[in-house]
C-alpha cells in the first residue's frame, strides 16, 4: 500500500488588491486584510494533485497532508482532504509557527519520520509568499533522501519514481528510488477543485494535531534573520524627450541614457 506525504502551506491570498496589502515594518509581518482569508499555496495544491493522479492509478494509495502553522492552517489541510487526500497532520505550536525555512524543514522532517513508512514526499516547488523554494530539498538533506525538483509529471511503480522535470530549454525524465522527495511545478496542470460532496466528506476525515513535544525533538532554531520587511516603492517618473525630428529626439535620448549610465 503506497504512502505519499504531501506538504501544504497556507499563505496570504495572492489575489489581494495591492492597495489593501499592508506590512507592519516594526513587527516585520504582513498585516492580515479584514475579510480576505488566507489560502493554500498554489504549488502545494498542485503537489496534492500529483499525488492524487498516482492514487488514480493505484487505488490503495494513502495520501497524508502535513501542514505547519497556526489554527487557520487546518483549512488548508481540509481543502486538500476535500480534493481527495486521506488524512491530515497539523503541526501547531507557537514555538515554530513563525519558523524560517530551516526550522520549518527540521520540524516537518521530524513529523515525516513519525509517519513512517512512506514511499514519496511531495512539496510545491516553492511557496507563493516567500518564493524561496528550499524547504523540500532541505527536508531531503535532513532525511538523507534523493530529491527531484521542478516536476511536471510524477509516476510511481515498483519502488521507483519517474519524474519529468522542467528545464530552462526543455524537459528531462529522471528516475529515483523510493522513498524520495519531489517538488512539483505549475506545468503539471491545474489542481482539481473539490465539489460540495467531497467537502462534506472531508469534514469526517481525521486531522491529527501535533506539537513539538509530540514530535520528540528540541525546538528547532531559526538560522536566518529577517532584517526588514516593507512594501516596495513602485512610483514611476516619466521624462518626455522632445525634438524637431526623429533623429534629434534619438540623439537627445542617447545623451540622457548615457547620463544615467544606462548605455
Amino acid at each position: 500500500m503506497p504512502h505519499i506525504i504531501c506538504l501544504a502551506k497556507q499563505v496570504p491570498d495572492p489575489e489581494t488588491p495591492a492597495a489593501q496589502f499592508k506590512v507592519d515594518e516594526a513587527a516585520k509581518k504582513v498585516i492580515p486584510v479584514p475579510g480576505i482569508q488566507p489560502v493554500p499555496s498554489q504549488f502545494d495544491t498542485i503537489g496534492v494533485e500529483a499525488a492524487l493522479r498516482i492514487k488514480d492509478d493505484v487505488a490503495d494509495t494513502i495520501i497524508t497532508i502535513v501542514s505547519l502553522g497556526p489554527d487557520s492552517n487546518r483549512d488548508t489541510i481540509k481543502h486538500s482532504l476535500a480534493m481527495g487526500a486521506d488524512e491530515g497532520v497539523h503541526i501547531n505550536d507557537p514555538a515554530v509557527n513563525d519558523s524560517d525555512h530551516w526550522a520549518t524543514a527540521e520540524t516537518l522532517a521530524a513529523a515525516i519520520k513519525k509517519l513512517e513508512p512512506y514511499d514519496l514526499i511531495i512539496a510545491g516547488r516553492q511557496a507563493v509568499d516567500w518564493d524561496m523554494g528550499v524547504v523540500g530539498t532541505t527536508i531531503a538533506e535532513i532525511l538523507d533522501l534523493p530529491s527531484v525538483t521542478i516536476a511536471k509529471d510524477v509516476k510511481m511503480a515498483d519502488g521507483t519514481v519517474t519524474v519529468e522535470r522542467v528545464l530552462l530549454d526543455g524537459f528531462e525524465t529522471v528516475e529515483a528510488p523510493t522513498p524520495c522527495v519531489v517538488t512539483v511545478s505549475n506545468e503539471l496542470g491545474e489542481p482539481r477543485y473539490p465539489q460540495l460532496r467531497q467537502i462534506m466528506q472531508a469534514a469526517k476525515k481525521e486531522v491529527k494535531t501535533w506539537t513539538i513535544a509530540d514530535l520528540g525533538i528540541d525546538t528547532p532554531q531559526n538560522r536566518t534573520t529577517l532584517e526588514a520587511l516593507f512594501v516596495p516603492d513602485t512610483s514611476i517618473e516619466t521624462e518626455f524627450i522632445e525634438g524637431e525630428s526623429a533623429q534629434e529626439i534619438g540623439e537627445k535620448l542617447a545623451v540622457r541614457l548615457n547620463e544615467e549610465k544606462l548605455i
